[in-house]
């Protein structure tokens, strides 16, 4: 009977992600993630082509990881506004339970190497920001905002604004405050508030795919 793998791919990418909390994408290396955790680099090459197929699974798990708990935020009241206050606090109640993850998502996608990613990840790539363009503009209609300042009110209230919070403490190397939460959520209620609107509509769940 062959003897299971001693390293899985979830333990490599965690590795990744301690290196990346620590050292930024150029962290990231076949060589130093088997350091981390006690691994041949022989190892890393058995699970991933190379670099870049490293730095793409890294990035996309951790994004794809928030990108769940952030739709399911969305999709758990009926109610838009409710639902969209929710999304927000998401942002930081994740970032504050992931840390690590969220240093990760403080640089970009580009200085993950996404110049050098497969057709196969930057497919998911796109379809994480589609999906979340669709629930966002589901969001919108829900609430009966109209044209693109309304559309781009919610991307504001709903992502710009918590990131914003979450990146100015991270940066610091600051935890979070206690209140992050609360205050990411008052500013979404505040914001949502001066949406122009015209006949509200039934809330939908955003599109999977």
């Amino acid at each position: 009977m062959a003897r299971p793998p001693r390293f899985d791919t979830n333990q490599l990418l965690d590795a990744a992600v301690r290196r990346a909390a620590v050292s930024g994408p150029a962290g990231v290396t076949m060589s130093a993630v088997a350091k981390e955790v006690g691994a041949p680099s022989g190892s890393v090459y058995h699970r991933f082509a190379g670099r870049s197929a490293l730095l793409a699974e890294v990035w996309l798990r951790t994004v794809e990881s928030f990108q769940e708990g952030y739709f399911e935020a969305l999709e758990a009241d009926i109610d838009a506004r409710r639902a969209g206050r929710a999304a927000a606090r998401h942002v930081v109640a994740w970032s504050r339970a992931h840390p690590q993850d969220a240093a990760l998502l403080l640089y970009g996608a580009e200085e993950f190497g996404r110049a050098d990613w497969s057709e196969e990840h930057l497919h998911r790539a796109e379809h994480g920001q589609q999906r979340v363009r669709t629930a966002l503009a589901a969001l919108a209609e829900a609430l009966g905002a109209e044209g693109p300042q309304a559309s781009e009110c919610v991307t504001v209230a709903l992502v710009d604004l918590p990131l914003s919070l979450v990146r100015r403490h991270l940066r610091a190397g600051a935890p979070l405050p206690a209140h992050a939460e609360e205050l990411a959520e008052e500013c979404a209620t505040a914001l949502l508030g001066t949406l122009p609107t015209g006949p509200a509509s039934p809330k939908t769940a955003p599109a999977t795919n």
